[in-house]
């Protein structure tokens, strides 16, 4: 017989578990443990009209109220869900949101169908806590950062490297007025899990790219930005044409790939236009009216070219996009902290180098620093 309840070890995330999350989904929206499904005990109604009762008449109340909702077909229904998914995963976990109440009526009526499998002990809130920690003690490890231009292929540089954390990725943002991506971004808390679940693969170096601590509608967590800023840096350096190519394709020839899969010809034409004009609108107060009006200019025209086969057109205002304003704006940054010292700057090839010998040394000072605690250890006691 499985075990009732187990403990919430970041090891069930690792192993890539399915979980099934019986949250309502207003709750799972708002974050879930990474390889969760949300299949609910009750839902947003229900819930709702739950909560009403347990304020208004007490949780025996609300207890009856819940086994009034969710009876007879509806329960018989909601357990055939999570038998479906136990059929296709028979090792899958299940938890609430603090390992309570509704976990345990959902482990119980899998019970009296022939099911066991058990929960996890504390739910969503003592695993997120787990994940909230595992990236806080991630600022403590050796971190190292890559700046540089726009269009200087940063997050390819950093996706080259086993120990690459690639934070653009887990807020699903490219992290710029031009980076939100097709699909909606993930939740504050979804943003957090992600990272953290890549983290945990991440024991030693880490490699990341330099982000303001905003990323799209996500927040890097205070305690791992401040251990950003610490972290010594490289940067890379490219010349305008291999930029521009970077950034055609990033703005241009991914973009339409993701859209036209997602929503079809029209209308992920549609969309996609209507994005990158709105991002170019929303420079105005930057870039200031007469500079708009020219790039907005260019950007029509380009679309117009684009229809017509050629997308090489966007090229006219994506150059003095970069020229007049990203590149001063990270001029800019660099003033600002001209007190950061790069351990190295180079074209993308040497940089890639510079990070994987980073990597090496980092690795091999963290051995030499374990070999020593175990030796000290290991010493007898006066």
């Amino acid at each position: 017989m499985s075990p009732t309840l187990v403990d919430p070890d970041l090891e069930l995330l690792r192993e890539r578990r399915v979980l099934i999350d019986v949250r309502a989904p207003v709750e799972f929206r708002q974050g879930a443990l990474p390889g969760a499904v949300n299949l609910p005990l009750m839902d947003d109604d229900e819930r709702h009209r739950i909560g009403i009762e347990y304020k208004q008449a007490g949780q025996d109340a609300a207890i009856a109220l819940g086994e009034q909702l969710v009876a007879g077909s509806v329960r018989a229904e909601r357990v055939d869900a999570w038998r479906r998914l136990l059929d296709r995963h028979p090792d899958a976990l299940i938890y609430c949101f603090r390992g309570g109440q509704r976990s345990r009526i959902a482990q119980q009526w899998l019970a009296e169908a022939g099911v066991e499998r058990p929960r996890i002990r504390g739910g969503w809130k003592a695993m997120r806590q787990a994940l909230c920690a595992r990236i806080d003690a991630a600022a403590e490890q050796p971190l190292l950062v890559v700046g540089g231009l726009t269009g200087c292929a940063k997050t390819s540089l950093i996706q080259a490297l086993s120990c690459g954390l690639d934070l653009e990725a887990c807020a699903r943002h490219k992290g710029s007025a031009f980076g939100r991506h097709p699909l909606m971004a993930p939740s504050q808390i979804d943003f957090e899990h992600a990272m953290g679940l890549r983290l945990l693969e991440l024991p030693g170096p880490v490699v990341l790219e330099d982000e303001s601590r905003h990323i799209g509608t996500a927040n890097i967590p205070l305690t791992f930005w401040r251990g950003m800023e610490r972290a010594p840096r490289i940067r890379v350096e490219m010349p305008l044409d291999w930029r521009l190519q970077q950034i055609h394709k990033d703005y241009i020839e991914d973009l339409w790939t993701v859209y036209r899969h997602q929503f079809g010809e029209w209308l992920g034409w549609t969309l996609m236009r209507k994005q990158l004009s709105g991002a170019l609108q929303r420079l105005r107060k930057r870039l200031g009216g007469a500079r708009l009006a020219r790039l907005q200019r260019l950007q029509t025209l380009a679309f117009r070219e684009h229809e017509r086969g050629n997308s090489q057109a966007h090229e006219a205002w994506l150059a003095p996009l970069l020229t007049e304003y990203y590149d001063p704006m990270y001029r800019y940054q660099l003033e600002k902290h001209d007190d950061q010292h790069f351990l190295h700057v180079g074209d993308w090839d040497s940089c890639l180098a510079a990070a994987r010998d980073w990597i090496e040394e980092a690795s091999r000072a963290e051995r030499s620093s374990c070999g020593r605690s175990a030796a000290s250890a290991a010493q007898p006691l006066g």
